[in-house]
This record gives C-alpha cells, sequence and structure tokens, in this order.
C-alpha cells in the first residue's frame, strides 16, 4: 500500500507540470490578440489593393520604345489589325466624294431683266457716248479696258471691234435698229429673252469669283456640290459640277448659257458681246458655302467607311532581329498583345490575380518579419503601419501607369518612395522595399529581368549614401548619383546585348532614354529634398536640418530655461555634449542625442525653485516643508509639463520622447528612502512608501539615443554632488549608475547590446572626467602678496587647467 500510494502520488505531481506549449498553439494564441488582428486586417486589405494598383489581371506589356529585340519578335498568335495607312486612304476618298454644300439665294439675280431694260434704255436715248452715265459705260464695255477679268473670248473680241465710241455705235444700232420708234419693243423683246436666257443660273446658281480663288487648291472643275435652297433639307438639293455655277463657263460655247444664244432672236450676235460684259459686270454671287453641313457630311462619310484590316498568322515575323524598336513596331506588337489580351476568360484573369496575391503575400509576410523585429515604430503604431502602406501602394500604382511610353518614369516613384524610407527609417528597410517594388514593378511592366537590374541598381545607389540627411544637398548629391548609376548600368546591358560599343554609342533613342532616365532620378531627388517637412510629419522623424535648427540658443523653449532655470540649463549643455560623444561611439545620431539633451528637462522652468541645481542655497530647499509623496509629485511632473510644453511649441516627436523616456520608470530614490523611513516610524504609514508611487510613468527609453541620454542625465547629476570627483570616483559612481538601471529593467526595450552599454559607459566616465578634472590648489598668502603669488603660480603652472 506505500508503494502504491507513493506511486500515486508521483504521477499526481507529474501531472502537475504543463508541457511547453508547441509554436503552433503559440502561433494560435498570438492570433487572439485584438491589436495583431487588425494589424494583420490592414495588412490584408493592402495586398488586395496592391494586386489591383499593379493590374494583375493583365499580362505585362514587355516592349518599350528603344529595346533592343536581338532574335527578332514572332507572332504567337493569329491576329488582325487595322490598316492605319490603307483606311486613311479609303476616308480621304470618302471625304472626297461628298459634295460641298452651298444654300441658294436667287434674289439678286430676279432684278436683272428690269436693270437690263433701264440700262438699253439709256444707250437708246443718247445720241452720243458722252451722254451715257458712267456705270452704264462701264457695264457695257464702253471705255478703254473691260473692269472685269472673265467673260473669256467673247470679252475680248467685244474690246477689239472699235474705240469706245465705235462699239457704242453698234450697241445702240443693235438696240435701235432702223427705226427709232420700235426701240422700244425691241428693248422688250431684249429683255424677255434675256429673261429666259438667265433662268440656267436663277436655278443653279452662281459662286463667287473670290471664293473660288481661295479654294482653288480643293475646288476642282470635277468637284460636286450639292445645291439647296434656303430654308430646305439636304435631300431636295441638286448634285451639279463645279463650271455649272461659275459664270465665266456657262458663257463659254461649250457652256449652256454658250450654247443657247442661238435660240434667242432678239439677242442678235451684234448685242451678245456687250451683253456678256453686262451680266459678268452685273451679276453677283447666290451661292453660300455651307461649311458646317460640309464638315458633318465629310465626318459622316469618314466614320461610314470600315477599317481596313490586316491579318497575321502565328509565327509571321514582326520585328526583324537585332533591330530598335521604333514607334511602328511598338503599335504593331500593342495590337498583338490587346488581341491577346481580349481572348483571356475571366477564369484565367482571376487565376492570374490569385497567383499575384499569393506572390505579393509572400513579399509582405518575409518584409513583415522584418519590421515585426526592427521596426518597432511600423509594427506597434497603426498610423505609421497604414502611412507605410499607402507609400507602397501609391509607389506600385504610378509606377504601373508611368511605366508606358513616352513617360517611362516609374523609376520616379520608386525612387522618391526608397529614398523616404531611408530618411524617415533605415537603409535596410529601404532597400527591402527597394527590391520588392523593383520586383513587382518590374513584373507588372515589363517582365524583363534587365528592367529590374535597372531600377534596383538605382535605388540601391540613392540608399547607400544617406546615411544622414545634414542638408538638403545631401539629397541632391544622392540623385545625382542615382541618375548616373541609372545611365550607366542601362548602357551598360544595351552594350552587353548587342556586343558592340560603337553601336550603342550610334544609337540616339536609346542614349536619349538614357538620359532621360537619368534625368527623372534628379526629379524624384528634388521631389524628396522638397517633401521633407511632410516626411518628418506623417513619420514622425526629424532629419539633421531640423535639428541644427532646434539646436540654435535662440529657441523660445531655450530662451526661457535660461532665464527661468539657468542652473537646469547649464545641466542640459553639460549632457548633450556627454551624450552626443556617447552616441556618436556606440554608431547612433549624435546630433540627435545633443538635441534632445537640450530640451529633455524644459518642464522644469515651470517649478525651477523645487530643482536643487536652481538653488544657490541648497539649504533653503522648499522639499523641507513638503512630504515626501508630494515632493516626488512635484520631481516627477516635470516630465509631463515637459511633454505639455514640447507639444504647444511644436517640438517633433523624436524630441518629445526624450523628454518622456529620459527617465524612464526609474524610481525616485531620495524621497522614497525618506517615506520608508517616515512608515517605518509611524506604521499607520506603510501604504505611504508603496514603490510604484515613488516610480516615473515612463516609458522606458525606445531608442538607442534615449538609453543613451538615460545614462548621461544621471551620471551628470550624480557627479556634481561628489565633493571630490576624482577620476577613480567619477568612474566608480558611473559604473553604479548604469548597472542599478541595467538591473532594473530600463534598457530592455532599446536596442543596446552589453557591449553599447559597456562603450556608452566608458564615453560617459571619460567625458565627466574631462568635465571635473583636477586643478592647482593654490596656497594661501598674506593679503598683500597673494595677488602677486597667484600670478606668479599661474605662470609657474599652466598646464595645471
Amino acid at each position: 500500500m506505500f508503494r502504491f500510494g507513493h506511486k500515486r502520488s508521483r504521477v499526481s505531481k507529474s501531472a502537475g507540470i504543463r508541457r511547453p506549449d508547441t509554436a503552433l498553439k503559440r502561433f494560435v494564441k498570438s492570433l487572439r490578440d485584438r491589436r495583431l488582428q487588425i494589424r494583420i486586417g490592414v495588412s490584408f486589405v493592402a495586398i488586395v489593393l496592391l494586386v489591383i494598383a499593379l493590374q494583375s489581371w493583365k499580362s505585362p506589356f514587355q516592349y518599350r520604345r528603344g529595346d533592343y529585340i536581338e532574335h527578332g519578335v514572332a507572332a504567337k498568335i493569329e491576329f488582325e489589325r487595322v490598316d492605319v495607312e490603307q483606311t486613311q486612304i479609303a476616308r480621304e476618298r470618302a471625304a472626297e466624294s461628298v459634295p460641298w454644300i452651298f444654300r441658294l439665294n436667287s434674289a439678286p439675280l430676279m432684278s436683272l431683266p428690269e436693270e437690263l431694260r433701264a440700262a438699253l434704255g439709256e444707250i437708246a436715248a443718247a445720241q452720243t457716248l458722252e451722254l451715257v452715265p458712267l456705270t452704264t459705260r462701264q457695264n457695257f464695255g464702253l471705255t478703254q479696258q473691260s473692269s472685269s477679268d472673265l467673260g473669256g473670248k467673247i470679252v475680248g473680241d467685244w474690246f477689239h471691234a472699235g474705240s469706245p465710241a465705235e462699239r457704242f455705235a453698234i450697241l445702240r444700232s443693235a438696240i435701235v435698229g432702223p427705226d427709232m420708234t420700235r426701240a422700244e419693243q425691241r428693248i422688250e423683246a431684249m429683255v424677255e429673252e434675256f429673261r429666259e436666257f438667265i433662268q440656267p443660273i436663277l436655278e443653279t446658281g452662281l459662286i463667287g469669283s473670290d471664293f473660288a480663288q481661295r479654294q482653288n487648291r480643293n475646288l476642282t472643275p470635277d468637284r460636286r456640290l450639292l445645291i439647296v435652297n434656303n430654308g430646305d433639307g439636304l435631300e431636295t438639293g441638286r448634285i451639279v459640277l463645279l463650271p455649272r455655277v461659275r459664270l465665266q463657263d456657262q458663257l463659254n460655247e461649250a457652256g449652256q448659257l454658250g450654247y443657247s444664244w442661238d435660240t434667242f432672236e432678239a439677242l442678235s450676235p451684234e448685242i451678245r458681246r456687250p451683253m456678256i460684259h453686262w451680266l459678268i459686270e452685273r451679276a453677283t454671287p447666290t451661292l453660300i458655302f455651307d461649311q458646317s453641313a460640309t464638315a458633318a457630311e465629310i465626318a459622316a462619310a469618314r466614320e461610314q467607311v470600315d477599317p481596313r484590316m490586316e491579318r497575321y498568322l502565328k509565327g509571321d515575323l514582326l520585328v526583324e532581329p537585332q533591330q530598335f524598336l521604333d514607334q511602328s513596331h511598338l503599335s504593331l506588337l500593342l495590337d498583338e498583345y490587346n488581341a491577346a489580351e481580349s481572348k483571356i476568360h475571366e477564369g484565367a484573369r482571376f487565376s492570374r490575380m490569385l497567383v499575384a496575391f499569393v506572390m505579393v503575400a509572400v513579399l509582405t509576410i518575409l518584409n513583415g518579419f522584418y519590421i515585426a523585429k526592427n521596426e518597432p515604430r511600423i509594427a506597434n503604431n497603426l498610423n505609421y503601419l497604414i502611412t507605410f502602406w499607402v507609400a507602397i501602394i501609391a509607389t506600385a500604382f504610378i509606377g504601373r501607369i508611368v511605366s508606358l511610353d513616352p513617360l517611362r518614369a516609374e523609376i520616379v516613384p520608386l525612387l522618391t518612395t526608397v529614398l523616404l524610407l531611408s530618411v524617415a527609417f533605415n537603409q535596410v528597410l529601404a532597400t527591402m522595399t527597394a527590391f520588392s517594388l523593383s520586383l513587382l514593378l518590374t513584373m507588372a511592366t515589363t517582365g524583363q529581368f534587365n528592367h529590374f537590374l535597372v531600377l534596383m541598381a538605382t535605388a540601391t545607389s540613392a540608399i547607400i549614401p544617406l546615411k544622414r540627411v545634414s542638408t538638403r544637398a545631401t539629397l541632391i548629391k544622392t540623385s545625382f548619383i542615382s541618375a548616373i548609376t541609372f545611365f550607366t548600368v542601362g548602357c551598360g546591358i544595351a552594350i552587353i546585348e548587342t556586343q558592340s560599343v560603337t553601336e550603342v554609342m550610334q544609337d540616339t533613342q536609346l542614349l536619349v532614354m538614357n538620359a532621360k532616365g537619368a534625368a527623372l532620378c534628379l526629379v524624384a531627388g528634388f521631389l524628396v529634398a522638397g517633401s521633407l517637412p511632410f516626411i518628418e510629419s506623417a513619420f514622425g522623424v526629424v532629419t539633421d536640418m531640423t535639428l541644427l535648427e532646434l539646436s540654435d540658443p535662440s529657441h523660445p523653449l531655450l530662451q526661457d530655461l535660461v532665464r527661468l532655470a539657468p542652473g537646469t540649463y547649464n545641466h542640459s549643455i553639460a549632457v548633450s555634449s556627454i551624450a552626443e560623444t556617447a552616441a556618436e561611439r556606440i554608431g547612433g545620431n549624435g546630433l540627435l542625442a545633443r538635441v534632445g539633451a537640450y530640451f529633455h528637462d524644459i518642464g522644469k522652468m515651470l517649478k525651477p525653485q523645487y530643482f536643487i541645481e536652481n538653488l544657490q542655497d541648497a539649504s533653503s530647499s522648499r522639499h523641507q516643508q513638503l512630504n515626501p509623496a508630494m515632493s516626488t509629485l512635484i520631481i516627477i511632473g516635470h516630465v509631463k509639463d515637459g511633454v505639455e510644453l514640447a507639444e504647444q511649441y511644436g517640438l517633433p516627436q523624436p524630441i518629445i520622447d526624450f523628454i518622456e523616456q529620459h527617465h524612464g520608470t526609474t524610481l525616485v530614490e531620495y524621497f522614497y528612502r525618506e517615506a520608508a523611513k517616515l512608515a517605518e516610524c509611524k506604521p499607520d504609514h506603510k501604504t505611504d512608501a508603496e514603490e510604484s508611487s515613488f516610480r516615473y510613468p515612463g516609458p522606458k527609453p525606445q531608442t538607442r539615443e534615449t538609453g543613451v541620454m538615460m545614462i548621461a542625465d544621471a551620471c551628470e547629476s550624480a557627479c556634481r554632488s561628489l565633493t571630490e570627483p576624482t577620476p577613480k570616483r567619477i568612474e566608480t559612481l558611473v559604473n553604479d549608475i548604469v548597472m542599478r538601471r541595467l538591473l532594473d529593467g530600463q534598457f530592455d526595450e532599446c536596442d543596446l547590446k552589453m557591449s553599447d552599454i559597456r562603450t556608452i559607459q566608458d564615453s560617459v566616465t571619460k567625458s565627466l572626467i574631462g568635465i571635473y578634472h583636477g586643478r592647482i590648489r593654490y596656497p594661501d598668502a598674506p593679503d598683500g602678496k597673494k595677488k602677486s603669488e597667484v600670478q606668479d603660480s599661474s605662470v609657474k603652472q599652466p598646464a595645471a587647467n
């Protein structure tokens, strides 16, 4: 029984020991974290948006103008394309076949018979040429020369018939005849026949000679014209050729008016020539060109022409080998691409998007492991995570759009984004992002490894020298380096492909495209330089330029600090020098540590008399009238007051972090011990000495620079209390402070290794020894001799200080 009971006891104890959780269980437990679920959800949505931004349902069109095609390009599918040249020819023919539309208004010609009657009457009534009105003489050609260049041979023969007086006699004789009494009847007969004579031009109208001259190139004799009465539709018009509406063409022998002379008896041959001159002088154009209607008909005719197609069979050579692509090649290849895309069904497109989603997700997971481990600002801050994803998606979307000809500017958003990340975070994250974005943009645009090499090499060349942004010129110099890299790598790849340096150097198009890409790299550099304030605000970072501006002693907060709390100001200046040196020793940002030290104690200016460095006589401290708990609240309160002042004056978050974190969650030891003493004397006050009530609210240092700040601040303050700050005492003091902070876990949340802490400790020790180095103690002397002896001793010991 004893053994059995003992055995049960052993089983019971072993059952109480829990096995450690497997990796799967730990993973499942982590997924229950609400904050992690939100971040995974944000990343999932971002991946979907990234897949859409890359247009992953479409295969990339891999060709660009200037690309070298070594082995030629053959058609992968059978397709048809519009023959632009033949289609244009067909449309031009259709446009030329459209008649020009003219609106007819015959009113100006309707009065010609009556005008002719009056003019003939004036000729019949005049006994001599001088009695005929000048206008009538000019209209009938009774002057030295004609005022018209129309009429052709008939008018010319009329002027060769004699002098104006002789021509007048001929005309008057034809009008009056042998008997003056019958002149009126003859004139009436002439007018009636003239009315019938001009009937054809009343029906078809006359075109203006000036319009015909302006349109001489387009208005050829075979041009068809559509004559439409004013107010009527186009369907009521009649189509005629140009000679039907030109008066000179109608009056010659082949014209409708010319061959109708013989049908009129009253219009004898003697009167025909002067009457033709009169008609030419008096007739006005009755056709008005309807430009808008004609243009509409021409456009309709062009649209009705079906495109002329040309067919390509699978395997047909689209681009000859060893050619650089020009615009005609690209047009043909793009038509083949569109034809191939049109044959892809929805299922294939969905599969393509799914594959792209998986690939982007894999890249996200790989980058996510690095971010979760090394970039807590992004991993733990949802706003930064969203901002990071927005930058990635915007880069992919813009890069995909501008990657096509003629822009080919995908290097601009890529280079801009990686430079921003290098400035805002670090070069490693920027390089990883550059690799991912270069890969995604290559897959979504050309799909060519050469393109990936150019993008990655250019981005990397910009990231490597951008460790610190001390001036805006740094970004411009970086962009110059990336521009040179783009041009060199682009030309180098072309040389490798063609195996000919001469051929590449002679290819103007290739050189221009690479030069354009280099210029775009400069554009990216200027964009980043101009947007630095927005970068600092969006990512909560500060550049060296901003830090240099904040380090100006004329800053309002520093001016208030030196005026209200001069002891604190001197302490801050001393700490800044110590912290800067230590931060640079471990590879940190010394300038950030220095500027953070300037502002880390600005909260003390609100109650300067409660801090010993601002008291000339330490015995008059106001804490003597306060209990330890109240004193602790005032001491701790300078952190909260400093944060509020910093936010009020718009200090950047990294500087505010120094104010919040330089004490971490350390214990206010002096007042905690005082409270513990009171608690021992008064048992009912034991709860007044709880350690948590005497600790700073934190947080603990989150960066290497704030960790350096904690050590430098504590050591410099403690060193002031040493009566004899010998090197050995300073070294012991620094070691003791660092060890207490280390054992208290104050450096658990910052990226400080034990070797870094040791380096910081050595640097702080050396800085403090340099500040509090020993001096020669001058011996006392009688009053009369003291001054001269002191001067003599200072001369004898020049190296004492």
